[in-house]
């Protein structure tokens, strides 16, 4: 069964098409903004065009427009397709990006760019399975954390600030989908934003 893998919850643009653990094509680039533009172009690169028989789509957190692009256009094709959809958090799809290295050191703490000043932060075992729920944190309270292995787009200022650790920097690669578990799966893919919304409701009159 042919799958095709989305995330563009982060400055990366990442789609592959894997049947079943075999890669058989992806485009990976990484944009910083424009995912609406060129998400759907990087798919239809694929070998025949990236059709599959099911899609699973990266969910966030990560960039609340990018969040959105993918599961927007998860959602369209495989209703255009009618396939079925599932989702993942995009977290673990960066805990996977570094699985081995993960695996070696017996888990890792992945720390993504949060925005408003803060990082997304989640522990994951050497399974990749969470050790906890995912947190978005200033970076002087993500710091008292203390795993040894840090990894994500964040992990290099994570180590520096805490003074100690190692520091692996990812994106989430749509490749490594691969070594996510079975049990990362959501089966309804809906955006995963990571902390409340900016907007706040108006007062009643």
């Amino acid at each position: 069964m042919r799958q095709l893998v989305i995330d563009s919850a982060s400055e990366a643009c990442s789609v592959a098409l894997l049947d079943g653990a075999t890669l058989v094509d992806y485009r990976h680039e990484e944009i910083g903004r424009g995912h609406a533009e060129r998400l759907v172009p990087l798919i239809a690169e694929l070998v025949g065009g990236g059709k599959a028989d099911a899609i699973v789509v990266g969910c966030g957190p990560g960039s609340f427009a990018g969040v959105r692009i993918g599961v927007a256009a998860a959602r369209g094709l495989a209703l255009g397709w009618q396939v079925p959809v599932q989702g993942f958090s995009t977290l673990a799809l960066v805990a996977a990006s570094a699985a081995d290295a993960i695996a070696a050191a017996g888990g890792a703490l992945v720390v993504m760019e949060g925005g408003h000043g803060q990082w997304f932060v989640q522990p994951f075992a050497a399974d990749l399975s969470p050790r906890a729920d995912l947190r978005s944190l200033l970076p002087d309270d993500a710091a008292t954390l203390t795993e040894e292995l840090v990894v994500g787009n964040r992990a290099e200022q994570f180590v520096a600030r805490r003074g100690s650790g190692r520091a692996v920097a990812t994106l989430p690669d749509a490749r490594a989908f691969v070594h996510l578990p079975p049990a990362a799966l959501l089966d309804q893919p809906s955006p995963i934003y990571g902390r409340a919304p900016d907007a706040k409701p108006m007062a009643p009159a």
